[in-house]
């Protein structure tokens, strides 16, 4: 069954989208899953519910079960320094139309992997499919804090736990598509991770393809054809394939997870690193906007990154690891908060710096985590 589990952070949707979202099946589910995600678990993670267990999703299927075209919009962000980055997005409302034509076309088990009865009902939670200001700071932190440069001097990897959009992860892409125009080639690791599995087919990696497609639109032909309409891109069988080689090509690697934090969860961001044994100067970021807004979210979220932060430091001791984490000062009505967040992770040995405060409407911050 569905989670009827209806939740909002209260005013900083920037997508500013109040309508009602359609009962709908997750479009897919991994092809290398060995086994069905239980339908009794929720699409958004509840302590004492069934919980999803952790996936590595397969790009290639993913994009495979991609509509015919998708409709977007660019959302304008204002850097500090007055310059503004535009970060596409799919269309809400294209989401819901997909949701519903798959609803309606709901396949018997055993048909195409992908439609079948055990794949995770996304209920009438919308938020993963949504964007949030804390996501907005964060693209303005990695502005500021120079990381198309790094991008340029060192192999990197980025993790974005609960990623939805990924609005900070697409302004990196972007600076990296940037930076391989000037013959720039270092190796760049993008790991995708939200809980939600439907997040990932039906916004993630469409805003990704969204993004270097308009990117590399003035020097592919196929693509000025598949932008027919200014606010769709026709995803043609050339149009993926251009991706896929793109990526291959200029030493970009995508990887999608869904799925609980967990220990079994770490395995599969290195399971799934084409840079897990590099040991030389690797830049390592992990990214979190909008993770810690309940206690049980908190406690498991802080265990996933300190995790990841002491398993960089172990194997890559010759390389950074960070993290940077955006949130609201409090989540009124669930309990959490950034500095519950900041206790915790100081609790478990971690330094806490504060980066970024915004005291205009709801209180939010941005911190970086460092293990001494």
């Amino acid at each position: 069954m569905a989670s009827n589990f209806s939740f909002s952070f209260g005013g900083d949707d920037i997508d500013h989208d109040d309508q009602p979202a359609p009962l709908a099946k997750s479009p897919t589910r991994a092809t290398d899953a060995t086994t069905p995600v239980s339908s009794a678990a929720s699409a958004f993670p509840v302590q004492g519910k069934p919980l999803l267990p952790p996936v590595q999703h397969d790009m290639a299927h993913m994009l495979s079960k991609l509509p015919s075209k998708i409709a977007f919009g660019l959302l304008s962000v204002i850097l500090d320094d007055g310059r503004t980055i535009q970060i596409p997005r799919r269309e809400l409302w294209d989401v819901r139309l997909q949701l519903m034509a798959e609803e309606d076309s709901d396949v018997a088990p055993g048909s195409e992997p992908g439609l079948g009865e055990h794949d995770v009902k996304t209920g009438i939670y919308e938020g993963g499919f949504k964007s949030w200001e804390s996501s907005v700071d964060l693209v303005k932190v990695l502005d500021a804090e120079n990381m198309p440069l790094v991008l340029k001097r060192d192999p990197c990897v980025l993790v974005e736990l609960g990623c939805g959009t990924a609005l900070p992860s697409l302004a990196l892409f972007q600076w990296a598509l940037t930076e391989r125009k000037s013959g720039g080639k270092l190796p760049l690791e993008l790991t995708l991770a939200d809980y939600n599995p439907s997040v990932l087919y039906l916004v993630t990696l469409p805003n990704f393809l969204l993004a270097w497609a308009l990117h590399q639109r003035e020097e592919n032909p196929i693509l000025e054809e598949a932008f027919a309409s200014e606010e769709e891109l026709e995803l043609t069988p050339e149009v993926i394939e251009a991706f896929k080689d793109f990526l291959s090509s200029h030493q970009i690697t995508l990887s999608f997870l869904s799925g609980t934090w967990s220990p079994e969860f770490v395995e599969l961001v290195y399971h799934s690193s084409a840079l897990a044994s590099a040991a030389g100067d690797v830049s390592t970021l992990i990214l979190g906007a909008e993770t810690i807004y309940s206690p049980f979210a908190l406690q498991s979220f802080a265990g996933t990154l300190l995790s990841i932060l002491e398993r960089e430091r172990r194997e890559r001791p010759n390389g950074s690891a960070a993290a940077i984490i955006a949130a609201k000062r409090m989540y009124f009505g669930v309990g959490g908060s950034l500095d519950d967040f900041n206790d915790k992770m100081r609790e478990l040995g971690a330094t806490i710096e504060n980066m970024r405060e915004e005291t205009e409407g709801v209180r939010r911050g941005v911190v970086r985590c460092l293990l001494p």
